[in-house]
């Protein structure tokens, strides 16, 4: 490559599948889920940074997550740090930091990632990155990282790959979203699908073109602030500009309509930590299967459960089997884990019941 791709690190949402130790004022990009010492996004930054200069990794999040983000994020200049006004989804978002960027580098590589994401093997990541980079930068294409399913998971969408290619990057032959469990489990054994991880790799001018065809209704919206657009002109125009655009995610936008789309499928020791079973997956667990984070807490025929329990005050749990046990300062969850998908659902109850001020 002839310079250092960027890396655009998305951390504008608000985690609703993983509360209720996210909120809406601090979701759980800023939190230290994983009880290391450090939040999800800046380990996301960690990631990256061990192979991207720092100069060339951008945040973009909601204008009330700055503040978080500076604090989570002490190495990043805080030029990086793109906000928006509006929650409209990822394909504006991306779109936005894309136009940014494309200023200072049109075909340059970019490098879209979550900041909540865990990777176990690091070095490997950073080999498929680069393989990814390779071949966007060569063939115009989009790229993304697809995880070989480990179960008949509901929750992710799947990409199907073509089999017949025997290279490293694959050609995409459609996107499925979140299956129900037969499919899901249809996908896992047939040995072409993979998880949709939501990182992609693309340069700069091809996603742009991309808009230009396929979303033309965001192109046009954003691209008249192209010569305000890293000037203190940019500010008024995204504030009255980026709130026009529509609410959409980037893959049905974009990478579901165009016709050079790869995946690379790969073991990288991967989750997305979206929701409480996939923390549970990967968290270390005592002799009965269960995952316990906090003390002091004591378990009798508890058999396979996530206990997430505050240091203020003893927990004590008997009886369940496949549950999720979450306490924090004012709230206290025990929910199934079979159900979980439904946490987002059992959010917008908890709100019409007049119980916001807990979200």
């Amino acid at each position: 490559m002839k310079t250092s791709p960027y890396v655009l690190i998305m951390a504008g949402g608000v985690g609703s599948r993983f509360w209720p130790a996210s909120r809406e004022h601090l979701p759980k990009q800023f939190l230290d889920i994983t009880g290391e010492g450090k939040t999800l996004i800046q380990m996301t930054f960690d990631r990256f940074a061990a192979f991207i200069p720092t100069d060339n990794i951008y945040v973009i999040t909601h204008e009330q997550y700055r503040t978080l983000t500076i604090e989570s994020l002490p190495d990043i200049h805080q030029n990086n740090i793109i906000t928006e006004p509006s929650r409209n989804n990822t394909a504006a978002s991306i779109a936005l930091a894309s136009f940014k960027l494309s200023k200072k580098n049109p075909d340059a590589i970019c490098i879209v990632a979550p900041a909540d994401h865990i990777i176990m093997d690091p070095s490997g990541f950073e080999k498929y990155i680069e393989t990814a980079c390779k071949h966007a930068e060569l063939y115009h294409s989009f790229v993304t990282l697809g995880i070989k399913p480990t179960r008949p998971d509901t929750g992710y969408g799947y990409i199907e790959f073509d089999t017949e290619d025997p290279s490293a990057v694959r050609k995409v032959k459609s996107f499925r979203e979140k299956p129900n469990a037969t499919d899901a489990l249809f996908y896992m054994e047939t040995g072409n699908f993979v998880w949709n991880s939501g990182i992609f790799i693309w340069r700069l001018d091809a996603i742009l073109n991309s808009y230009k065809i396929h979303a033309p209704g965001i192109y046009t919206i954003l691209y008249p602030g192209h010569a305000k657009y890293n000037t203190e002109k940019e500010i008024d125009f995204i504030l009255s500009e980026y709130p026009k655009t529509e609410k959409i995610s980037v893959d049905y936008a974009i990478l579901e309509k165009a016709d050079n789309v790869y995946t690379i499928p790969c073991d990288i020791g991967w989750s997305d930590v979206g929701t409480w079973n996939s923390l549970f997956e990967i968290s270390e667990k005592d002799k009965d299967g269960n995952a316990i984070m906090g003390k002091p807490v004591y378990v009798e025929a508890t058999y396979q459960s996530l206990i997430i329990a505050k240091h203020s005050k003893l927990v004590v749990i008997k009886g369940l089997e496949d549950f999720i046990v979450v306490d924090t300062d004012d709230c206290l969850m025990i929910f199934p884990k079979s159900e979980e998908q439904s946490i987002k659902e059992l959010k917008e109850k908890l709100m019409k019941e007049g119980l916001g001020r807990y979200l």
